[in-house]
């Protein structure tokens, strides 16, 4: 058991509240210049006019004519007999012979280094028509009659065995629902399983002839900014479903979707309308990676369930079918760095309590409003979407260790897990 209750004034709420109403929300390298180094230019030796010879044609007289030429081969500047590959000419060449090779290096393998490896070619992307044509035949219409009324909402094809995935609230309290292929047959369904926690039901049809499961991707490798689809049976309008494109505005976000809170979502702008819940959220690969859920009116601001949890819930309630949901029986609040500076805390991120559901496992175990759970089982609890996927994995009935801060001081002990209450019905934002 921890510590007996008792109430810390101010409270977390009440930072939160204020926390709130105050708004506190959290060149290019200059190139080079090659510098071209002129080399010297090399004197040219003046040519001197040979000196006369001072014994003309005396010394033969006969062949002497022939000497008279050689003035003829002086007008020529014979340089090359007189430079005679003695070492004096070379040397002068020499030492101006490295002013080329100065020049040589030029910068030219810093400018062109390895070859890098060149983009994916853009022909490899496919547009926004070509993933609709892609998807849309994986997109079903689901018709719904149950104590509130008709509703209307979306599914995909799971696989071919005739299971469909679709939002929880989709089916809640239904008495009948059918299913309309893309192809236009109609088949009633039933419900194999749904867990309200996550939003997530799987229906059954008799067959899917025809029909298979779209492309499922992975929602780890999104990115905020990244474009995305959201395709769905908008307003139960005629014509099949709706289209409508946007990118993603954030991960990891958590609601409250008037359900319970749900954690672990993708924000985006593209349009989720009711009618639009349970339909697929594709990327511009083809891929669904999310399962379209809520929507904020007015404000442009959608929300989906990560393809990645929506198919590890779908496979329990195959395989396990409707099982309690374990609760740990509180109403949390994220400790943030902004409110636990305002509430001077002594932790920065955690789940603060702000309600304790009367006879739960938390009140039960002594834990009191104002504790900030930072720890179950020895894993670090940040956030919601921590403590919630955390409590996905365990069972109710199952006993977890809970380490949380209490002023300034650190308490653990065990909390036996209960059931999630049934909540009452309701149709959350964008649903049917």
């Amino acid at each position: 058991m921890i510590l007996a209750r008792r109430v810390i004034r101010p409270g977390l709420a009440a930072c939160f509240a204020a926390l709130v109403i105050a708004g506190c929300v959290p060149g290019a390298r200059p190139t080079p210049t090659a510098v071209t180094e002129t080399p010297s230019p090399i004197p040219t030796p003046t040519a001197s006019p040979p000196a006369p010879s001072p014994n003309p044609p005396t010394s033969q007289p006969s062949p002497t004519p022939p000497p008279q030429p050689p003035v003829t081969p002086q007008a020529t500047p014979t340089f090359t007999p007189t430079a005679q590959p003695t070492p004096q000419p070379s040397p002068t060449p020499t030492p101006r012979t490295p002013v080329p090779p100065q020049a040589t290096p030029t910068f030219t393998p810093t400018v062109q280094p390895t070859p890098r490896p060149q983009p994916t070619p853009l022909a490899t992307r496919i547009t926004t028509a070509d993933i609709v044509e892609l998807v849309r035949p994986s997109v079903v219409h689901i018709q719904v009659n149950g104590f509130s009324g008709p509703g209307a909402a979306t599914g995909i094809v799971l696989d071919k065995l005739g299971r469909i995935l679709t939002n929880q609230h989709v089916v809640d309290e239904a008495r009948e629902i059918s299913v309309t292929l893309s192809d236009d047959r109609v088949f009633a369904a039933q419900v194999v399983g749904e867990d309200p926690s996550v939003d997530i039901a799987v229906l059954r049809i008799d067959t899917l002839a025809g029909v298979g499961p779209p492309q499922f991707g992975d929602a780890r490798s999104l990115r905020v900014g990244d474009d995305v689809i959201a395709i769905g049976h908008a307003l139960a309008l005629p014509g099949g479903p709706t289209v409508s494109k946007g990118v993603v505005s954030a991960l990891d976000r958590s609601i409250n979707a008037g359900r319970g809170l749900l954690t672990d979502l993708i924000q985006t702008d593209a349009a989720i309308n009711s009618g639009n819940s349970g339909g697929p959220l594709v990327n511009m690969r083809g891929e669904v990676i999310g399962i379209n859920t809520a929507e904020i009116p007015g404000e442009r601001i959608g929300f989906a369930i990560t393809i990645n949890a929506a198919l590890q819930v779908a496979q329990l309630l195959i395989v396990e079918g409707n099982r309690p949901i374990p609760d740990i029986g509180i109403e949390g609040i994220n400790i943030t760095p902004a409110l636990a500076q305002i509430a001077k805390l002594p932790v920065r991120r955690g789940v603060g309590i702000v309600e304790i559901r009367k006879g739960g496992p938390a009140d039960g175990a002594g834990l009191m409003v104002d504790d900030i759970i930072i720890q179950v089982d020895g894993r670090a609890i940040r956030d919601l979407t921590d403590l919630s996927r955390l409590l996905r994995q365990r069972n109710a009935g199952q006993t977890v260790n809970v380490t949380l801060v209490r002023g300034q001081d650190v308490y653990a002990g065990p909390v036996v897990l209960g059931a999630q209450p049934t909540p009452v019905p309701a149709t959350p934002t964008g649903g049917k």
